[in-house]
């Protein structure tokens, strides 16, 4: 059997980083992305430079995995980025750059996938939204909007790609030790996981487990769905 290719954008650290390794561990190939070049290196690895918003960089990337592999198994759209801003202190740069990072990043690679995917009449997409956006998160206006952007496309591709065989499903990760939240204040993070049903911070094992069983062949007969972890709903 051959192994299964995966592809995960953002791999170079956090989350994304340790996907690319529970995966690897998992027997798959893996092929990871981000805009800067990485600095660790793991055998059933490979590391490509590009921005996820850049159409151009997105399809090289995956004329280099059907060239090298043939087919796709898997994708993980974890890329992405927030700003914590009131709505009248936000620029509109920020606006831009979060928008087309979540929400063009991720149509793109959907995209893209979905062309491989179909020769095969299987796959997998993973996509990321947030608890920040059933929360409503204060601060967080446009992060929140561009994963509420993610849930609906999910929803909609799940529809539009069933038929090739391709599951479309969400994460909603709770706060978890990553780049992305260390600006945030202590005192808000508080408040922030006094919101979950659960109350502590995710971990990235949190996030690995929803994402093993949506890879699971057996889930052939779940898509469209989001799960937001620590019971928010």
């Amino acid at each position: 059997m051959t192994k299964p290719i995966t592809v995960i954008t953002g791999a170079r650290k956090g989350i994304g980083r340790y996907l690319a390794e529970h995966y690897v561990s998992k027997g798959h190939q893996v092929v990871g992305c981000s805009r800067s070049p990485n600095n660790w290196s793991l055998t059933g690895y490979e590391h490509v430079i590009a921005d996820v918003s850049d159409e151009q960089a997105v399809r090289k990337l995956f004329s280099y995995v059907r060239k090298q592999y043939g087919h796709l198994d898997n994708l993980l759209n974890n890329a992405a980025i927030a700003s914590m801003n009131h709505i009248m202190l936000t620029p509109l740069k920020t606006v831009h750059d979060i928008l087309n990072t979540n929400v063009v990043g991720t149509f793109l690679f959907c995209r893209e996938a979905a062309k491989l995917m179909q020769k095969n009449k299987s796959g997998r997409i993973v996509n990321f939204t947030t608890v920040a956006t059933p929360l409503k998160l204060e601060g967080e206006a446009i992060y929140v909007a561009s994963k509420a952007a993610i849930k609906s496309l999910t929803e909609v591709m799940a529809r539009e790609l069933a038929e090739f065989g391709i599951t479309v499903n969400a994460i909603g990760p709770t706060p978890i030790e990553t780049d992305l939240i260390r600006s945030i204040s202590k005192d808000k993070m508080d408040k922030l996981i006094s919101r979950q049903a659960i109350q502590r911070m995710g971990m990235c094992e949190d996030v690995a487990n929803v994402i093993d069983f949506y890879l699971k062949k057996e889930s052939d007969f779940v898509t469209g769905q989001s799960i937001y972890l620590g019971g928010v709903t």
